[in-house]
């Protein structure tokens, strides 16, 4: 049940806070005074999405919060303990809408998520509007009107489950259909890969080694003449490196007689001549290494080739080369495979199929069984609405499959869906003599007001909704017929907390609580106001409500009587 709610800086309201209670309340005021806005809250609180244009000009976060009282038996408590909060604190919601930093969610206290608060709400209110009106003309919300008055939504659920389940598996089975069929092709392609790669017995790293030699082999002459002319300015030829360091140590030995710390130079020199020499032995080596040898060259170019085909090929380097090896033969065990594969999927759809199809069958029984009873329920409530003579019925009916549906979605000749094997469709006569005929054909806006009315009131009998809000359901309706429609709203009161938003004074009299809503213009910006109503301001907002703008003795006498009685 709706205990508080606050709504701050959304649209044209300011700031506002309204205390609900059990019963019957009605909310009332001119027409553009804020009530939608009101409703708008609410449902941004059970979890619709929310848009920045919601937040009233000049400020820079929308706030709404709603605290609900939770019974502690219910689904929704048992929802709050799944998610680890305590149902005995009850139920506070608080919405922040923002212009540039991101909407916010809080249940309890703490940060959730829009999908969270949806799970959470579920089962919380019921909103009846415009949209609830325009959404009976669609024929999928039949089957689910059908099914949630039968009781059956568990079993539409295990339905909606197995069904997702299968369209997956289908198409599993058709790709490994697909890979047996061109099996011989692929076996054959996967082979020749997989020989074409070990034929070549690449070696990691191989490419940079054979690209580093041929720099070599094709550099030869120039290596050999730059080696052997360092080898010989630094050791052989007259005048050499080490010959000239030879000179200069013998000079520091001989001064170093006269001053000794000259003779620790000589010595470095020394030691300098000795790694000149180890040097010298090193090229020595080196040039003795070098290959003028075109064959060789020849072949490292030829194997080149033959490792940058294979790369460009499976990859572009010989690690992707290898990758592939592997993956080939993955795909050739897999492919080997394929029938023990296909066995499995096939074993799965077959058993999935079985129960998709039980629980369908078993379901459109229930349905069968229902539907007849849910239509005199419905023609019965209608009666006490004042449309005393109106027959109605559940056309139901099986979805034909079609030539291209797959096996494990069919029963028979049927196509079963996430919703079973049937299609819905309310059907009624307002009037004796009349063809039975779909809602969206018949039915005027205050005949469908009232079947609205009337469906709410059947699924409150089998619903766990505590608080369900009316919207428009005075819409095409007036008179005696308001009167009667006021006085079921009161009937539903008794068991759920309802409210009410209406413009006719017929059904605001049975209201057990009053909210007056107000639009009043202060320091050039319009504000929204809502006020509890006494006794006596109710008269004048019956009064009001009859007469329009301007208030009479009558009017108010009107009113008295209209609340009196």
């Amino acid at each position: 049940m709706l205990k508080e709610l606050s709504i701050r800086n959304f649209a044209i309201i300011d700031d506002l806070k309204i205390k609900f209670s059990a019963g019957l309340t009605i909310l009332s005021g001119e027409t553009g005074a804020g009530k939608s806005i009101i409703l708008n809250a609410v449902n941004l609180l059970l979890g619709t999405r929310a848009s920045s244009d919601l937040v009233r000009t000049g400020a820079e976060n929308a706030e709404l919060e709603g605290l609900f009282q939770i019974s502690p038996t219910g689904s929704i408590a048992d929802s709050l303990s799944e998610q680890g909060y305590d149902p005995v604190e009850g139920l506070l919601i608080r919405r922040i809408i923002s212009r540039s930093d991101g909407n916010r969610v809080y249940i309890n206290g703490r940060l959730a998520t829009i999908g969270l608060l949806n799970t959470i709400t579920e089962n919380l209110a019921s909103i009846s509007g415009q949209h609830a009106h325009q959404g009976l003309l669609k024929e999928e919300q039949h089957l689910l009107i059908l099914d949630q008055y039968g009781g059956m939504m568990a079993l539409r659920q295990q339905i909606h489950d197995n069904y997702h389940q299968i369209p997956p598996l289908i198409e599993e089975l058709n790709r490994l259909d697909t890979i047996r069929q061109r099996r011989a092709e692929h076996i054959e392609l996967l082979t020749f890969q997989q020989k074409e790669i070990i034929s070549a017995n690449p070696i990691l790293k191989e490419d940079t080694d054979l690209e580093s030699e041929r720099l070599r082999l094709k550099n030869a002459e120039t290596l050999y003449q730059t080696i052997y002319s360092c080898i010989d300015n630094l050791y052989g030829s007259s005048g050499s490196v080490i010959e000239r360091i030879l000179e200069v140590k013998k000079d520091l030995t001989n001064a170093g007689r006269i001053d000794s710390h000259l003779a620790l130079k000589a010595d470095s020199l020394g030691t300098t001549a000795y790694q000149i020499e180890d040097m010298v032995e090193e090229l020595r080596s080196y040039l003795n290494l070098i290959e003028l040898d075109e064959q060789r060259l020849e072949t490292v170019e030829e194997r080149l080739d033959t490792l940058n085909k294979l790369k460009r090929k499976y990859g572009g380097s010989l690690e992707a080369v290898f990758s592939q090896l592997e993956s080939i033969a993955q795909e050739l065990s897999k492919v080997e495979n394929i029938s023990e594969q296909i066995k499995e999927v096939e074993d799965n759809l077959s058993k999935l199929h079985s129960q998709l199809k039980r629980r369908s069958l078993q379901l459109s029984k229930k349905r069968k069984n229902s539907a007849e009873n849910f239509a005199r329920k419905v023609a019965e409530e209608l009666g006490s609405l004042n449309m005393p003579h109106t027959e109605f019925e559940v056309n139901l009916r099986p979805i034909e499959a079609k030539e291209k549906t797959s096996r494990y979605l069919k029963s028979e000749h049927h196509t079963i869906t996430e919703t079973g094997i049937d299609r819905a469709t309310f059907v009624i006569a307002p009037n004796p003599g009349e063809e039975l005929k779909p809602l969206a054909g018949i039915a005027s806006g205050g005949e469908l007001s009232r079947v609205v009315l009337a469906l709410k009131a059947i699924l409150a009998e089998t619903g766990a909704v505590e608080t369900i809000v009316f919207d428009e359901v005075d819409a095409g309706i007036g008179g005696v017929t308001a009167e009667v429609v006021g006085r079921k709203l009161y009937d539903l009161a008794r068991h759920h907390q309802i409210i009410c938003i209406t413009h006719l004074p017929q059904i605001a009299k049975f209201g057990e609580r009053h909210f007056q809503i107000t639009k009043h213009v202060t320091a050039g910006r319009t504000r929204t106001a809502i006020q509890p109503l006494s006794k006596e301001d109710r008269y004048r907002e019956i009064a009001r409500m009859l007469g329009g703008e301007k208030i009479t003795q009558t009017t108010l006498d009107h009113a008295r009587e209209l609340l009196e009685k």
